[in-house]
């Protein structure tokens, strides 16, 4: 009897899974920004494209802000400029990238993704990802997402940052490790608190379990968020695994706030 729901079960999730392929090569893809049909990967129309400020070259090559003023033609030919806060204050991190500028072109669809139950913009989202971190991502051995405090999942029901690791992982390759690295104090949120509340906030707020050290051993890791704000959680986060025996850590977001 088991063996026959066994085989009922199997032959169900084959069938399941053939639809959704089907139907992903029939039915038109709409842009996330403007709803137009749109056959490309990311999602996006040629629209949505021009409304959208993506972050390039050049830019810090430790924290990825785009600079804002031309470089000189020596400075230009050397692939580690860095910005003057990098200078000061070296993040743990080796490189961060992001996909966008956190603006008010950006926003809507970041906060729909993460906070208006859009979860299927990580499918669009993990194409940029790739396109914007294949410097990082080249490398790479392991991703691992921001987590979140059980009691913010348990509000939010699902991780934006896992969802966006496990994406990335069917398209690169790259193995995904989604319970490595834990949250284990419920920090307040943070959109209204400035870079030294948000460093003192985030303080020794992760930990990597004892049966995970080996996972992340001399491993080289990228950390899979959505904004990348002050940096201090990515700090952390990264300070955390370096300690815990990673080799390197990048950090990946979709959106980057950049100040002037």
């Amino acid at each position: 009897m088991i063996n026959q729901y066994f085989h009922i079960y199997r032959h169900t999730k084959s069938f399941l899974s053939r639809q959704g392929y089907f139907l992903d090569h029939i039915l038109p893809h709409r842009c996330i920004v403007t709803g137009e049909i749109t056959q490309s990967k990311t999602g996006l129309s040629p629209k949505a494209w021009g409304e959208l400020n993506f972050i390039s070259e050049p830019m810090c090559y430790i924290c990825g802000t785009p600079f804002s003023y031309q470089l000189s033609e020596d400075d230009a030919k050397s692939e580690e400029q860095v910005c003057l806060s990098c200078t000061e204050y070296p993040p743990s991190f080796k490189r961060a990238r992001a996909v966008l500028r956190y603006d008010d072109a950006s926003k809507p669809i970041v906060l729909g993704f993460k906070h208006g139950d859009k979860t299927f913009m990580a499918v669009n989202f993990a194409e940029m990802m790739k396109q914007a971190g294949y410097q990082i991502l080249e490398d790479a051995e392991l991703l691992i997402p921001v987590p979140l405090h059980w009691t913010r999942l348990l509000r939010r029901r699902f991780n934006q940052s896992m969802l966006l690791s496990k994406r990335l992982s069917f398209v690169t390759g790259i193995q995904c490790h989604s319970g490595v690295l834990k949250r284990i104090k419920a920090t307040p949120v943070q959109g209204y608190l400035d870079t030294k509340a948000r460093k003192k906030n985030v303080s020794r707020a992760f930990r990597v379990g004892p049966d995970s050290a080996n996972i992340i051993k001399d491993k080289k890791i990228v950390l899979v968020d959505d904004v990348f704000t002050s940096g201090s959680t990515a700090n952390e986060c990264a300070r955390t695994l370096l300690e815990a025996g990673a080799k390197q850590v990048d950090v990946l977001c979709v959106a980057k706030v950049v100040r002037d």
